[in-house]
């Protein structure tokens, strides 16, 4: 079990498009591991490999302890892509690991299907609405590079600058571990 660091708001690679899996090996599956424990330690719902420094195209989602989604468990996601999402879109709050303290309204469409590979890389596709659709878009979007404040209304953007530099900076408070600011050169 290893507990690995945050990156946050500010951090280069949250900014990088992620990398195909071509082969799960021992890294994977460790890097897996640690990603769940990373973000169980870090009270998340789901967490992509870049938030935790790695290029890989993976997130894993944790919905277990909200009633409707408890039969699924725990899940691993290997380069997913989404399709057919639903022209139907709702509003919800969202916040993010990697954006510490900080919610906003993001609009994303109610349903969707994931095509995705699991540890064996055998392709998968699985229909998703609700919490669980929001969920699977926030950490897809991870891996694009994409934050949620980048999908938020325009004014509500201009209000988080002030708290986006704070994070930026590490100037604010967490109870999970994050990376440390980058010194420039």
């Amino acid at each position: 079990m290893a507990i690995l660091p945050i990156y946050v708001y500010g951090d280069e690679q949250l900014t990088k498009k992620a990398i195909k899996v071509t082969k799960v090996d021992s890294t994977i599956l460790k890097l897996i591991s640690d990603m769940f424990d990373t973000m169980e330690t870090a009270d998340g719902l789901g967490l992509a490999a870049n938030q935790v420094g790695s290029p890989y195209s993976i997130f894993v989602i944790d919905l277990s302890h909200l009633e409707e989604y408890a039969h699924y468990g725990k899940m691993i996601f290997i380069n997913p892509r989404i399709e057919d999402p639903s022209e139907e879109v709702i509003s919800m709050e969202e916040g993010c690991l990697s954006l510490p303290n900080l919610r906003g309204e993001v609009v994303r469409p109610k349903r969707l299907t994931l095509v995705y590979q699991d540890l064996s890389l055998e392709v998968h596709k699985l229909e998703v609405d609700g919490w669980f659709s929001r969920v699977v878009q926030h950490e897809y979007d991870h891996l694009l590079g994409i934050f949620f404040v980048d999908k938020v209304e325009p004014e509500r953007r201009k209000e988080l600058k002030p708290d986006l530099q704070l994070i930026k900076d590490r100037k604010m408070d967490v109870d999970y571990l994050i990376t440390s600011k980058k010194k420039k050169k």
